[in-house]
Order: C-alpha cells, then structure tokens, then sequence
C-alpha cells in the first residue's frame, strides 16, 4: 500500500506541475506561488476545522515546522532554472540528489529518520537508475541551473523527513497545515521583493478556468500521503517511486495538451522503473531469506 501510495503522489505531482503551470503564466511565478498556498491553506484548515483539531496546543522545536519553508525554496530552485536547461535534465537532475540525499537519509538515520542500511544486492538496480538518469540528461547543461536543481532535489527529502517528524508528534493534518502557514509565510515576502512587476498589482482578476487554482488543493493531498509513507519505507524507494509516476504521467499531459511525446523521458523512466522493480525484488527475497532462518532458528 506505501509502495503504491509513493506512485499517487508522483502522479499527483505531475497534475500539480501542470495546473500551477498554467496559474504561473497567468500570474506570475510570485503571485502564482501565494496564490497556491493560500488554497492550500484555505483546504487543510478547513479539514483541522472539520477534524476539531488543535495545531497550536502543543509547542516544538522550531527546526521541525522549516518544511514548508524549503518547500518555497525547492519551487523557487526549480523555476530559476526553467528555460535555462531542458525540462528532461531537470526532472534527471532533481532525481539524482533526491536520491542521494534519500540513500543518506536512509543509511545514517538523518533528520531522525529510521535507518535503511544499504545492501549489496541494491547495486544492478542503482545502475539502472543510473542510467536511466544519464539517458534523460542529453546534451550540455548550465552550471549554476543544474546545481540549483540538484539542490532542490536535496531540499525535498530534508523538507519531507521533517514534516513526517512532525507528523510523527502531531498528526500527518497538523503536519501539513504547518506546512502552508510556514510556506505562505515565506511565499509572501518573496512576492513583495521580487514579484512587484507582476500583473496581479494591477488587481486580481479570477478566471473562470477554475482548474487552474486547484494546485494547492492537490498539494495538500502530496503532502499528507508523503507524511505517511516516508516513515513506513526507505527515502530512496520513496523518491524512485514518485519518479516513475511523475515521468510517465508527465509525458501523457504533454502528448494531450500540446502533441509531444519525449522519447528520452520514456527510456529514462523504463530504465529508472526497471531498477526500482530489481531492487524490490531482491529486497523481498531478502526478507522472506530472513524470515525463513528466524523461524529455523525459533524451531
């Protein structure tokens, strides 16, 4: 049920990347992000309200309410290099230091994440990860973009590990409530300094293309499944998941909406879905190795 529940939210991300598309073109990328968080907010305080809960009863340490905020940096991270390198590196590049920075967290327990030591029989299916990075890369890249969108990778799983702390000492609605109030906190400063040349200053207009405002709302829905999931199994599988359903939702939207078909998409997330399966596979016959000599050894 996790290992599915990861495929959803990567699949809800690339509807989510779509829809706050379309709300970035017409508002602008600072506007567009206000905007995003406050349904977002509007959406789960409604759920805390529904649910009689209370975010504020109990205090904890500051560090573990900064998920929403590296939220509004991985976005920001993302947008500055949109445009500069191929949407193609930029899906590879964020794979690659989610993934990094998913086996780190799994091997050594940062963040206070449980620990998922790394196995030998997980290196074929890191090589097909590999490559299907490298295949999705192409051509020459950018420094400072492909460093920004490897950072935002990185910033991701630091974001997701501390909201499933809090999750963890709250609740997983808690948890992404703080998650936009931290966000919009954030988002809206941001929107003062850099967004001034935006349309929006000149008043806002809603546009009856009401699917475009729903960004938030599917936002709440990736961060409430990603509380859950991210404390039942590893960062990695997690990432690689997401990954999978991302890619291959990504290039059905763009083969209905504008007719294109990315080839080097296709391959990648083959190759990254072929070593995520090998790496499942070992990973249970591991399992039921060990289960059978416990039960051997209780005989």
């Amino acid at each position: 049920m996790y290992y599915f529940a990861s495929l959803m939210i990567g699949i809800l991300v690339a509807v989510m990347i779509a829809v706050n598309g379309g709300l970035t073109t017409l508002y602008g990328m600072y506007s567009a992000t206000v905007i995003i968080h406050i349904v977002g907010l509007i959406l789960i305080g409604g759920i805390i309200l529904a649910r009689r809960e209370k975010p504020f009863a109990k205090r904890l340490p500051w560090y573990l309410y900064i998920g929403g905020v590296l939220g509004v940096a991985t976005t920001a991270s993302v947008n500055f290099a949109f445009g500069k390198i191929s949407l193609s590196a930029i899906l590879a590049l964020g794979l690659l230091g989610q993934s990094i920075a998913g086996a780190l967290v799994d091997q050594f327990g940062w963040f206070g994440m449980k620990k998922h030591p790394f196995r030998a029989y997980q290196i074929p299916g890191i090589l097909l990860v590999a490559g299907g990075i490298g295949w999705m890369m192409g051509g020459g890249f950018a420094l400072w973009p492909v460093l920004a969108v490897f950072l935002s990778g990185v910033l991701l799983v630091i974001s997701r590990s501390y909201n499933a702390r809090l999750a963890d000492e709250t609740s997983v609605y808690i948890s992404t409530f703080f998650n936009y109030v931290c966000g919009l906190a954030t988002a809206v400063p941001v929107f003062l300094l850099f967004g001034r040349n935006e349309a929006i200053w000149a008043g806002l207009v809603l546009l009856p293309n009401w699917w475009i405002y729903l960004g938030g709302a599917i936002g709440v829905v990736t961060v409430w499944l990603s509380n859950i999931v991210v404390v039942k199994i590893p960062q990695l599988y997690i990432t690689l998941l997401m990954f999978v359903g991302q890619v291959f939702t990504g290039v059905m939207i763009d083969a209905l909406l504008d007719g294109a078909f990315s080839t080097a998409n296709i391959i990648g997330g083959v190759l990254v879905a072929l070593g995520l399966a090998l790496n499942l596979l070992f990973e249970r016959r591991a399992s039921r190795r060990l289960t059978a000599e416990r039960n051997a050894e209780a005989e």
